[in-house]
C-alpha cells in the first residue's frame, strides 16, 4: 500500500552492455550506500539499496559493485542493470537520476545465489568509491520465515477472481518488501490486533502475524474489565517497511485522541510498542521518504505530519487539503511517492476514491477522482473503495480495495492500475465496472497455507485466531487441545472473557468443533457462536448436575454505545451425556439481508442433528466487523469449570 519509493519501469539486462547515463563527478568520499537484504530463501534473495549523495550534485548516476561467485541479479526496479560475471552496474531510471548534494535515491532487486550470499564489500558511484560510511547490512545466515524456502512454482491460472480474499479484512494497507507482499487490516476490539497477510503473487494469501500482540491502549475496557471496547481499538491504520533500518512499522489512532506506534524486524516476529503520541492521526497513511517518516491523515481536512526519525514524536504538521462540499468527505489516507510527486490516496466512504498530488509533501495538492459509484465485483456488495496501491517487481501497479459485503464484513478486492501520460493513476475496469476477474499479475504462481482448515491446538495459537478483547492468559492453555477455564461470572456472552474467534470464509462455510465438556461446573455455558452485535450459539448448559445441548438466540447490542440489550433465550435444546460433543454451524455470508446460519450437533462425530431455527444474520454495517465463528466458556455461578476444544475446523 505504501512504498518508500514508487517506481516506474523495470529493466533487466544480465550480461548485456547498457550505456550509462553521464553524470557530473562526485567529490572524494562523496557517497554512502546502504545495502539491505530484505528477504532470503534457498538459492534466492531480495535486496534494497539506498544511495546518499554526499558530494557534488549529479545529473545521472551509475553504481557498481562486485558480487561473489554465483550471485546474480534477476529482476531490478527503479533503474536498469548490467552484469558481466561478478561485476554489477546499476544506472538510474529517467526520474531518479538528479541527485542534489544530500539527496538520496533507492532501487531494489531480486537475485540468486549458490554457495553463499555475502554483502558487497564496496560500492563505486560514477567512478568514485563510496567511502562516506558505507553501510552494508549483513545477509541473514538462515532463511527468514517471511520468504519461501523453495523456488515458487510458475504455473497457475491465467486470471484471478474477486474478492481476492473472501474473509473480513478491512481498511487494508498493502506493501511489497523484496518479492513478498503484505496486507495489514483493522480489527477493532479483537486481540491480537492489526493482522498481517502475506503473499508472493498477490492472489494466494496466508495469515502471517499481527502488528499489535495485545490491545495495550491504556484502558481496562480492552480487557473486558469493568467496561467494554466494542467498535473501538484498531480502525484504519498504517503499515510500512523502512529499508534504512530494516524495520516494519505500524501506526494507529485509537478513540480519536491518541496514536500508538509498534515495530518489528520481521512480520512474523516479535512486535513491540515503540511510542504513544498524544494526538490522533486519524485514518493514517505512512510514507518513508528515504528515512524520513511522513503521515497523511484526517477526515474532510487532510493533513500531513513529519515524525521524528524514531517515530516517537511529531516534528511538524500542516493541513494540506480541504475537501470541497461537492465531494462530501474524504478520509482513509495512504501516502506515496512516485517520481517527483507525492500522492495521497483517499476514500469517499463508501462509494468513491480520490487522489491528491503535489511536488511537496506540504502541498499545494491538486485532486483527481479515481472512481465514484462504480459497480463492484461481488453480487449484492458495495462499491470497492479505500485500501491502497502496490507496485510489483515487474513495474506493474495494483489497487487493493475492500468491498462492503455484510453480513460477512469487508472483503479485499483487487484491480490493475495504469498511469496516464501526465502522471495520474487510472483504474482498469471491465465493461464499466470493477472486474469480477482480471488477468493474473505477472508473478510466479505461489500457493501458500490455506486460510481454512482444522486446528487441533497442539502448539501455540496461529495468526488465524483472535480473541474478543484481550484474553485472561491464566485461563486458557494449548498443547493437548485448547483448554478454556471459565474466566468471567456473567449471564452475558458479550461480557465474557476468552471468547476465541475465527473469520468466516465466504460465500458460505461451516465450522465444527469437538468439545470435551466433562469438567464443566454447574451454571457454566460453553459452545460455538455466530458472533456479532446480533448473535446466537449452540453449546452446553450445565445446571443442577445435568447437561443439555442448547441453541440460544436473541443476543443483541444497541447501536448507541454497544451495550447489551438481550442476553439470549434458549430456542431449542436436548439432554446429552457422555462428556463429549461435536457442535457445528453453517453460515451463508453472501451480501444482503435474510442470510442465515444453521446449528447442529452430534454425539458421535458423524451423524448431525439440526437444533433450533435458522438464525437470520444482521447485514447492517454499523458494527463494522462482520460475523465470526467464536468458541466460548463462561460461568453464571462461580469460576472453576473448564472445557477442552480438541479440534476446530472450517470448511467451505
Amino acid at each position: 500500500m505504501r512504498r518508500t519509493v514508487l517506481a516506474a519501469m523495470l529493466t533487466v539486462a544480465v550480461g548485456a552492455g547498457l550505456t550509462a547515463v553521464a553524470g557530473t563527478a562526485s567529490a572524494a568520499a562523496g557517497c554512502r550506500v546502504t545495502y539491505t537484504v530484505s528477504s532470503q530463501w534457498q538459492g534466492g534473495f531480495g535486496a534494497d539499496v539506498q544511495i546518499d549523495n554526499l558530494g557534488d550534485p549529479l545529473t545521472g548516476w551509475t553504481l557498481t559493485w562486485s558480487f561473489a561467485a554465483g550471485q546474480t541479479v534477476t529482476q531490478l526496479w527503479n533503474g536498469s542493470v548490467t552484469q558481466s560475471g561478478t561485476q554489477v552496474s546499476v544506472t538510474n531510471a529517467a526520474y531518479n537520476g538528479s541527485l542534489a548534494t544530500g539527496a538520496s535515491a533507492s532501487f531494489g532487486f531480486n537475485g540468486t545465489w549458490t554457495s553463499a550470499n555475502p554483502v558487497p564489500a564496496s560500492f563505486v558511484l560514477n567512478g568514485v568509491t563510496c567511502t562516506g560510511s558505507t553501510a552494508p547490512t549483513t545477509s541473514p545466515t538462515t532463511a527468514p520465515t517471511t520468504a519461501p524456502t523453495t523456488a515458487p512454482p510458475t504455473s497457475g491460472p491465467a486470471t484471478f477472481t474477486n474478492p481476492v480474499v473472501w474473509q473480513d479484512f478491512a481498511d487494508g494497507d498493502i506493501i511489497r518488501v523484496g518479492d513478498v507482499y503484505y496486507y495489514s487490516a483493522s480489527t477493532m476490539h479483537y486481540s491480537p490486533g492489526a493482522p498481517i497477510l502475506r503473499s508472493y503473487d498477490l492472489v494466494n494469501w496466508e495469515y502471517a502475524g499481527h502488528s499489535v500482540p495485545r490491545l495495550d491502549f491504556d484502558s481496562a475496557a480492552y480487557d473486558l474489565s469493568g467496561s467494554r471496547a466494542y467498535v473501538k481499538g484498531i480502525w484504519a491504520s498504517a503499515f510500512n517497511f523502512r529499508p534504512s533500518d530494516s524495520t516494519y512499522y505500524w501506526l494507529g489512532c485509537t478513540e480519536f485522541n491518541r496514536t500508538y506506534v509498534y515495530s518489528a524486524k520481521a512480520v512474523d516476529g516479535t512486535w513491540s510498542k515503540k511510542a504513544k503520541i498524544s494526538k490522533c492521526y486519524y485514518d493514517a497513511g505512512l510514507l518513508f521518504d528515504g528515512a524520513t517518516p511522513y503521515v497523511a491523515y484526517g477526515n474532510g481536512t487532510i493533513s500531513v505530519a513529519q515524525l521524528s526519525a524514531d517515530l516517537s514524536s511529531e516534528v511538524r504538521s500542516q493541513a494540506v487539503y480541504t475537501t470541497p462540499s461537492s465531494i462530501g468527505t474524504l478520509e482513509g489516507s495512504r501516502m506515496y511517492k512516485r517520481g517527483n510527486y507525492y500522492y495521497i490516496w483517499l476514500t469517499r466512504p463508501a462509494n468513491g476514491q480520490y487522489v491528491l498530488r503535489s511536488t511537496s509533501p506540504w502541498g499545494p495538492y491538486e485532486q483527481r477522482q479515481v472512481l465514484l459509484d462504480l459497480p463492484g465485483p461481488i453480487s449484492g456488495g458495495g462499491v470497492p473503495h479505500q485500501g491502497g496501491l502496490v507496485q510489483t517487481q515487474n513495474g506493474d501497479w495494483y489497487y487493493m480495495a475492500f468491498t462492503d459485503a455484510y453480513p460477512g464484513g469487508r472483503m479485499p478486492t483487487m484491480a490493475p492500475i495504469s498511469w496516464s501520460s501526465d502522471g495520474w493513476p487510472v483504474l482498469q475496469t471491465v465493461n464499466g465496472r470493477w472486474g469480477s476477474s482480471y488477468p493474473r499479475p505477472n508473478l510466479p504462481w505461489h500457493p501458500v497455507a490455506s486460510m481454512v482448515g482444522t486446528d487441533t491446538f497442539t502448539g501455540a495459537l496461529g495468526p488465524q485466531w483472535e480473541w474478543n478483547h484481550n484474553p485472561d492468559t491464566s485461563k486458557f492453555s494449548v498443547g493437548n487441545g485448547l483448554k478454556l477455564s471459565t474466566a468471567t461470572v456473567t449471564n452475558d456472552l458479550y461480557n465474557a472473557r476468552n471468547t476465541l474467534t475465527r473469520r468466516i470464509q465466504g460465500p458460505s462455510s461451516t465450522a465444527t468443533i469437538q468439545l470435551d465438556y466433562s469438567a464443566m461446573a454447574n451454571g457454566d455455558r460453553a459452545g460455538l457462536a455466530m458472533l456479532r452485535d446480533q448473535s446466537a450459539w449452540i453449546g452446553i448448559r450445565k445446571d443442577n448436575g445435568a447437561t443439555r445441548v442448547s441453541m440460544t438466540n436473541g443476543l443483541t447490542m444497541s447501536t448507541s454505545g454497544w451495550t447489551t440489550t438481550g442476553t439470549g433465550t434458549e430456542a431449542a435444546g436436548a439432554t446429552v451425556s457422555g462428556g463429549k460433543i461435536w457442535l457445528r454451524v453453517t453460515a451463508n455470508i453472501q451480501p444482503g439481508s435474510g442470510r442465515t446460519a444453521t446449528f447442529s450437533y452430534s454425539t458421535n462425530g458423524s451423524t448431525f442433528s439440526t437444533l433450533g431455527p435458522a438464525f437470520t444474520l444482521n447485514s447492517d454495517w454499523q458494527f463494522f466487523m462482520g460475523y465470526r465463528f467464536g468458541v466460548f466458556n463462561y460461568a453464571t455461578s462461580a469460576l472453576g469449570g473448564a472445557v477442552t476444544v480438541n479440534q476446530f475446523g472450517v470448511t467451505s
